[in-house]
């Protein structure tokens, strides 16, 4: 079982940065593939981004490519998603995930864990 909690979520301008943390319970972490996405109101759910097990290898949607980068600290079982120029159709709740995989997916149906999430507001 993997529990994901994350924070960092707020309301920020266009153009302006938030990190978002997620931060992981439960010994599985360092072998779970990670992934962000997120949901506006009236919205499926999309893929923001994802990454390896080791963080040598990430994958990103076209929308948030260049903008947004994903990290993780296996010793912390912590992901991060710096957001940076982030604009009013960023505005979403966003969710942390965890594949038991190897293999980066990017569709949320493969992803085994997921966290509750927290809102992201981009104001124009």
């Amino acid at each position: 079982q993997v529990r994901l909690v994350e924070s960092g979520g707020g309301l920020v301008q266009a153009g302006g940065s938030l990190r978002l943390s997620c931060v992981a319970s439960g010994r599985t972490f360092s072998s779970s593939v990670m992934g962000w996405f997120r949901q506006a109101p009236g919205k499926e759910r999309e893929f923001v981004g994802t990454i390896s097990r080791l963080g040598d290898s990430t994958k990103y949607a076209d929308s948030v490519q260049g903008r947004f980068t994903i990290s993780r600290d296996n010793a912390k079982n912590t992901v991060y998603l710096q957001m940076n120029s982030l604009k009013p159709e960023d505005t979403a709740v966003y969710y942390c995930a965890a594949r038991l995989s190897t293999v980066l997916n990017v569709a949320p149906q493969f992803y085994d864990y997921w966290g509750q999430g927290t809102q992201v507001t981009v104001s124009s």
